[in-house]
């Protein structure tokens, strides 16, 4: 059946619906949100970008970014759970792994089976993953894998997580390896962070996981051995792009959301959105909305024909480039636009009983993960610039 992306506007609109009076509980409670996933296997969307002949529907970029975009106006944390599932978790598998592989994992995690996450961060490697210390030991049939892996969205609730590490012995020298580590294998152990130990997202989880020899089959190899840092900056890109578009659905939210209350609440005599200042404060976030919305679609179209050709090393440079740029440019657009909606609530924008304020301490992280903004911006120069200007070697 060819995909249809009004089917799938259609379900995740259903499916916002639904999930935003649990989102509204949960956060009001500070709790873990458990509606997320069953509601999202309810509506058909644990699956949306993974290929149907997997389970999935088969979304092409353009259509699966708008889906999120659409799911990030319920708040970063909702977004989060699919960008840890699909966008960083399903996505390196259906695009490196063996066929036994796919047929492993992507049908569970399509059905809501399997959750799935992606642990590349460690507690001393960040925005440098080479600087990681797992490692992993080739014995007969399976792997060994041992290390720490730190701040990994979903991390407490996944069936598998595709983790990163290098040759025992070769740490910092040997080349990175990718593989999907089943979470209830033996030595596998996992934490998840307190919602009060986060500045936001209190109903996302966010975990840090230990493995201690944890066998893993060879089967479970994502690619060849030592293709995990290309599986890794490859992944981001797609990562990169989800968060991008979470940031233009917060951006869409608090625009409804000031629109909302501006028109609702009087002061001096007449509605605040009267007041010049305040039209200010509306006008930019719109200017927000709408530049992120068109360099993000701008980015997808151009991951769509990356893939589309996955041969051509210059569509998926491009490719990489307008990820950097769309979620640099997307999450501090939406930071401002939280902190303008913030402002247009005046005394009622600083509780998070009211959207904009959730928006202002949940969207601050997305200026982080997937890659700070430090990293994105040397990434852009260095692209004008030429490689041989890399800030970072």
């Amino acid at each position: 059946m060819a995909f249809d992306p009004v089917k799938l506007a259609a379900d995740t609109e259903a499916f916002c619906q639904e999930v935003r009076p649990a989102e509204e509980f949960a956060y009001a409670n500070r709790q873990f949100n458990d509606q997320v996933v069953p509601l999202a296997a309810k509506h058909d969307l644990l699956g949306m970008n993974v290929k149907p002949e997997y389970g999935g529907r088969g979304a092409d970029a353009v259509s699966y970014f708008k889906a999120l975009a659409r799911i990030g106006r319920e708040g970063t944390t909702v977004r989060t759970f699919f960008s840890g599932h699909l966008s960083i978790g399903a996505y390196p598998i259906q695009t490196w792994g063996s066929e036994a592989l796919k047929r492993k994992y992507l049908p569970a995690a399509a059905k809501g089976e399997k959750i799935l996450a992606f642990g590349l961060t460690e507690p001393d490697a960040g925005s440098n993953p080479r600087e990681m210390t797992s490692t992993y030991e080739k014995r007969g049939d399976h792997y060994v894998l041992n290390g720490v892996k730190y701040l990994i969205s979903n991390g407490g609730i996944a069936h598998a997580v595709v983790a990163f590490a290098y040759p025992a012995g070769q740490v910092g020298t040997g080349r990175i390896s990718a593989f999907v580590v089943d979470t209830a294998a033996k030595g596998f152990e996992a934490e998840s962070f307190a919602a009060n130990a986060k500045m936001g997202m209190p109903t996302s989880n966010t975990a840090m996981f230990e493995m201690h020899d944890v066998a893993v089959p060879a089967e479970n190899l994502v690619g060849e051995e030592g293709d995990g840092f290309r599986v890794a900056m490859g992944t981001l890109v797609s990562g990169r792009l989800s968060v991008a578009a979470g940031c233009l659905g917060v951006i869409e939210d608090c625009l409804a959301e000031a629109i909302w209350y501006a028109k609702e609440r009087k002061q001096h005599g007449k509605e605040i959105a009267r007041h010049q200042l305040v039209q200010d404060h509306i006008a930019h976030i719109e200017m927000d909305r709408v530049a992120s919305d068109a360099l993000l679609i701008r980015a997808a179209e151009a991951k769509d024909r990356s893939a589309a050709s996955p041969g051509d090393k210059e569509l998926a440079r491009h490719a990489d480039l307008l990820a950097a740029q769309a979620k640099l440019f997307a999450t501090n657009a939406a930071w401002d636009a939280a902190d303008r909606a913030v402002q247009v609530f005046g005394g009622r924008g600083w509780s998070t009983l009211y959207r904009p304020g959730r928006h202002l301490t949940d969207v601050r992280v997305c200026r982080i993960y997937e890659g700070t903004d430090e990293i994105l911006k040397l990434k852009i120069a260095a692209a004008l610039l030429g490689k041989e200007w890399e800030a970072f070697k």
